[in-house]
């Protein structure tokens, strides 16, 4: 995705707890965190069940998509006297259930409200691990 590749992202390392979900991020896939024992799902740095505190979670896909719940314009910092574009940071749930704070690469602030559809898709920050953003969903179709 062109738009996100454009807005300054911070690159993230994986660790061993992340390694599974940067791998599935590079093919382009969200996973979440599952608990077969209650059925919820966590977010993905989770390491106990969000909803019961079990320690059985596993990797699982996600569909990539929910609404939008929140979310902030951050202003652009100039660099070198060059303006720099504001960043859209939405905290988006899951169809899944939990809420992810992703950046929304396609939006200015100005057309937001609570409860828009949102799709996962991923960008490299400078060449780093892919990482989920944001699409506003009416848009990418």
């Amino acid at each position: 995705m062109s738009m996100g590749a454009e807005m300054p992202l911070t690159p993230v390392v994986r660790d061993d707890h992340s390694a599974p979900f940067f791998d599935a991020a590079a093919q382009g896939r969200l996973l979440l965190r599952y608990s077969p024992g209650s059925g919820a799902w966590s977010e993905p740095a989770a390491l106990v069940c969000s909803a019961t505190g079990a320690a059985d979670l596993q990797w699982r896909q996600a569909k990539g998509e929910g609404e939008l719940v929140s979310w902030t314009v951050v202003p652009g910092r100039a660099k070198d006297g060059e303006p720099a574009a504001d960043a859209v940071v939405g905290v988006v749930e899951m169809a899944e259930g939990p809420w992810l704070t992703l950046r929304l690469v396609d939006a200015d602030g100005s057309e937001l409200r609570a409860g828009l559809p949102v799709r996962v898709d991923f960008v490299r920050p400078e060449g780093g691990e892919a990482v989920p953003v944001g699409l506003l969903a009416a848009r990418r179709d």
